[in-house]
């Protein structure tokens, strides 16, 4: 017999991972509209302003966006002359020097009179580049503050920074795992946990006959399963310098290794992703289990 004190924690944990669970999935959504909105703004631009894209070094950072919602053609921003042009980049990023604008001013102006279409012979197409733009910066601020929340919820859950200690899974993919798995206690063997993700092979038999081609199940959680893959992705790409070398070396040195000893074997490059998204479910099934962090070796 168990007290009504005594299952409070459980209670109250299991509402953070389901609160959990609900924020990271609304995020990927409203990440996947965002990606489709980037695509059909580019084809837009494409016909309005296409050498605007080598101006800010991101397109759709905050300024560069409310810098083209400002001066929309470049008929606009050679009417308006470098001094405008550098006051307003100023205006809409305070933060940066007026040097920097006025770089950025020369660099736009420059744009415009590259830009083949000088003159814009459609408005629908300037409408339709301000529409995206005031669409992009919503999901922006909607994305930033889903991101806020899901760190500021995941931080009280201790599977949170466990899963993080592993090279080569940040935030996202740490909230995103821990949220999807829910608790690990349901899972009694590693096996069970690489069935729910739907990574675990498929084997054709009847009889004497052995299927040669195997797959995966893909049953379970597809989010489970596609956030592993990039997290395996993340890990084992080459991104820091050696401190003794210039050698570039991989996030996660170990499933690097696994990755290559896969590879050598001739394994496909999907094939081989998929082993190492199984061995580092593995690895995160035994961490979880008994709450200790993950020990890179050199």
């Amino acid at each position: 017999m168990y007290y009504k004190e005594d299952l409070e924690p459980y209670k109250k944990r299991g509402i953070q991972l389901l609160n959990l669970r609900n924020l990271t999935r609304q995020h990927e959504n409203i990440t996947g509209i965002y990606v489709q909105t980037k695509l059909q703004f580019q084809a837009v631009l494409d016909q309005v302003f296409p050498v605007y894209r080598g101006v800010f070094g991101d397109l759709y950072s905050v300024v560069s966006l409310l810098t083209l919602l400002e001066f929309p053609t470049s008929q606009s921003i050679l009417e308006a002359g470098e001094e405008t042009v550098t006051n307003t980049i100023k205006k809409l990023c305070p933060r940066r020097s007026i040097k920097w604008a006025k770089t950025k001013a020369i660099a736009l102006l420059a744009a415009a009179s590259q830009n083949p279409f000088r003159e814009n012979l459609y408005q629908s197409h300037i409408l339709s580049v301000e529409m995206y733009i005031k669409m992009l910066l919503e999901y922006q601020k909607h994305l930033s503050k889903f991101e806020e929340e899901i760190d500021a919820l995941a931080k009280d859950i201790e599977e949170y920074k466990i899963i993080q200690s592993i090279p080569g899974i940040g935030e996202k993919i740490a909230a995103t795992i821990i949220s999807e798995i829910g608790e690990i206690e349901r899972f009694d063997h590693p096996k069970k946990l690489v069935a729910f993700a739907g990574i675990d092979p498929s084997i054709f038999e009847s009889g004497k006959f052995r299927g040669t081609v195997n797959r995966i199940t893909k049953r379970g959680s597809s989010r489970l399963r596609h956030t592993l893959y990039m997290a395996v992705r993340c890990a084992i790409r080459d991104s820091r310098k050696s401190k003794t070398t210039e050698e570039l070396i991989p996030r996660n040195k170990r499933l690097r290794e696994f990755y290559d000893k896969k590879r050598e074997e001739g394994k496909p490059f999907k094939v081989a992703i998929i082993a190492c998204a199984n061995k580092l479910l593995q690895w995160i099934y035994a961490l979880l289990k008994s709450r200790t962090t993950f020990q890179d070796l050199a």
